[in-house]
């Protein structure tokens, strides 16, 4: 996923405020369940929601206002209850990492308690 940096991305020297990170991984968390055809809303329909339940980030180098970011989500590792996610964030322009994150997801009910991943779901997650 391809991201472009704006003025509202950046705090008053023009790097991206670290947190803002975080929203970029979770867009290409979203963009990698579009391109298998699931989404939020599926999840949502068939009562489970995935929580962050542990997330390492490694900053690397920063982003400046301006640049264009690429922003890729890979998926290592599914158990009965998780997901675990490889993530990264490129500069566009010169191919350089900017970000390295583990994040891990958990599978939650509507009670928000731990509950396994439908086995259709994880062929979908795995395909």
């Amino acid at each position: 996923m391809e991201k472009r940096i704006f003025y509202h991305d950046t705090d008053a020297g023009g790097i991206v405020y670290y947190g803002n990170y975080l929203k970029y991984l979770e867009e290409a968390r979203t963009e990698f369940l579009e391109k298998r055809g699931m989404s939020v809303e599926m999840f949502h329909e068939r009562g489970m929601l995935y929580a962050v339940r542990k997330c390492n980030v490694t900053y690397r180098s920063p982003a400046r206002y301006g640049d264009t970011i690429v922003c890729g989500a890979k998926l290592t590792k599914v158990t009965a209850a998780q997901l675990i996610f490889e993530q990264k964030i490129h500069h566009k322009k010169t191919g350089q990492l900017m970000i390295e994150s583990e994040v891990t997801l958990a599978c939650l009910n509507k009670d928000f308690k731990p509950t396994q991943i439908p086995e259709d779901l994880k062929e979908k997650l795995l395909a």
